[in-house]
């Protein structure tokens, strides 16, 4: 094993809630430095003035135009994000990068930097990232002024937001334009292949992530610390409101959040000159990185092959299998991220080992693009206490779009090989759905989804497929009844597409 083999060697996270006996309304620059300082001590060694390069995740503020920024960050934000941290943390020349948005980010650096350091280019490096939605929100709420705006003259590397693929014109055209109105579709393309009615299929999704709860309750990081039932997460309530149909609350990212994260990697040739002991010291065994197709051109709108080629061929790098793993963490934003992994594996809703370090986006909280960096912190720290055993992190972002997955343990191993370059051009070779844009006539129904504001109905979407050519065509419907009977038809139920402006519109046949 050579000098260069890069390891993790601390870790850090940092929690405010808005109840706390000691809550200051920290903002989101220093909630990223603080957790930092955390993974330093971690390590025990003077690390900050050892590093190379640091990337800090893109905030949820600066994953929006410009113009939209106010709207997330309504006291100002930093001009300079990653600037304000480096300056915070008196880092002077180390190399300072602005990751791309979506949760797959996290993950991806720590496969960029460990095989930046393997090669030599780099001995230490950290990635960060933080949120303090909760505080932001809560403030507005109280009619408060703060100022958040900063000024940092810190060089930083930022290729920008990187989602192009979440643009698609007739997706977002006929609602689709946000994850609560996106991933509903995805769920009930599942629900209808599987033929389960809307209200088992309520309580699978309670299934799954009642365990979630659990391990929240018992995280001191968690901004939730409720454990919840699986029908207490299916049921409606006036507490538990439908969002995006079969969403409710309960089983949504949950944003409002005050939340930082840290993980710092070294060359093992410097964590030896550092005395950073063997106890400490976590590995890569396996990574991947793929992209799914844009969700209009998907062959199956309940699936991404993508995750499961990311998952697959993390673990082969790894060597081992899924049963393999003593710990799990699948990223959570909706269920059916969840179920795309176990459903790919055969795994039950509620196996023998939890799919969740953290407690999961709904319950441990989703801090924006930086939710997996939480979820390798929790990683390291269970292979830390149970040497040699191994822990699989996955990061998902988009639409099940981007999907990033790395397996850990303190097993020493050599730097992986990462095999997402042959994974991609298998999954680019696909055939894509065609899609009509100017739909006329019968289609069967693929999936659909009726979106909430309050408890108010306000638009069914349904997706169709031409039973004669296979394309796939897109329509809303305004109609009380239409949104009404849209639960109780199956996969394959004919409704009329018909082209129109500003949108397409459907009817029930």
């Amino acid at each position: 094993m050579g000098n260069f083999t890069p390891v993790i060697v601390g870790v850090g996270q940092i929690v405010e809630r808005l109840d706390a006996s000691d809550y200051q309304g920290l903002t989101a620059v220093e909630l990223a430095a603080r957790a930092v300082e955390a993974a330093v001590d971690d390590a025990g060694a003077d690390i900050v003035s050892q590093l190379d390069a640091m990337t800090v995740i893109r905030t949820f503020p600066d994953s929006v135009p410009k113009a939209v920024q106010p709207l997330l960050a309504p006291f100002g934000w930093p001009e300079n994000f990653s600037g304000c941290i480096a300056d915070r943390l008196k880092i002077s020349d180390a190399e300072v990068n602005h990751s791309g948005a979506c949760g797959n980010e996290p993950q991806k650096w720590v496969g960029i930097y460990g095989a930046r350091i393997a090669a030599g280019e780099i001995r230490a490096a950290v990635i960060c990232g933080a949120e303090a939605i909760a505080t932001m929100r809560k403030a507005k709420a109280a009619g408060q002024s703060w100022d958040w705006t900063q000024h940092s003259d810190y060089p930083v590397n930022d290729p920008g937001m990187n989602t192009d693929f979440m643009t698609e014109t007739e997706l977002q055209r006929h609602g689709g334009a946000v994850p609560v109105s996106v991933y509903p579709l995805l769920e009930q393309a599942r629900r209808l292949r599987l033929g389960l009615s809307a209200e088992d299929y309520a309580l699978q999704m309670g299934e799954v992530f009642a365990p979630f709860t659990e391990v929240a309750a018992k995280n001191p990081y968690a901004m939730s610390r409720k454990t919840l039932t699986a029908a207490d997460i299916a049921i409606i309530t006036d507490n538990n409101r439908m969002v995006g149909d079969p969403h409710p609350k309960s089983v949504v990212a949950r944003d409002w959040v005050n939340q930082g994260a840290a993980v710092v990697m070294v060359s093992s040739t410097l964590a030896d000159s550092l005395g950073i002991s063997e106890d400490k010291r976590v590995y890569l065994h396996g990574y991947a990185d793929t992209l799914e197709k844009v969700v209009l051109d998907r062959p199956d709108l309940g699936v991404s092959t993508a995750m499961h080629s990311a998952y697959d061929n993390a673990l082969a790098a790894a060597g081992k299998t899924i049963a393999d793993m003593s710990y799990i963490d699948c990223y959570s934003c909706f269920p059916i991220a969840v179920f795309n992994a176990l459903d790919h594996y055969g795994l039950p809703p509620k196996g023998d080992v939890p799919y969740t370090l953290t407690g999961g986006l709904p319950y441990f909280g989703g801090p924006g693009n930086n939710y997996s960096l939480h979820g390798i912190a929790e990683a390291t720290e269970c292979a830390r206490a149970d040497r040699g055993a191994f822990a699989l992190v996955g990061a998902n972002g988009g639409y099940m779009s981007k999907h990033s997955v790395g397996i850990y343990s303190t097993e020493p191993c050599a730097w992986p090989e990462n095999p997402s370059s042959s994974a991609q051009s298998e999954l680019d070779s696909v055939e894509s759905v065609t899609l009509d844009l100017e739909p006329r006539g019968t289609y069967t129904l693929e999936t659909y989804t009726v979106i909430y504001k309050g408890d108010q109905q306000q638009v069914a979407i349904a997706i169709g497929r031409d039973p004669k050519t296979n394309h796939r065509a897109i329509g809303v419907s305004p109609d009380p009844e239409v949104m009404k009977r849209m639960s109780q038809l199956e996969l394959g139920a004919a409704i009329a597409i018909s082209v129109g402006q500003p949108v397409n519109t459907f009817v029930i046949l």
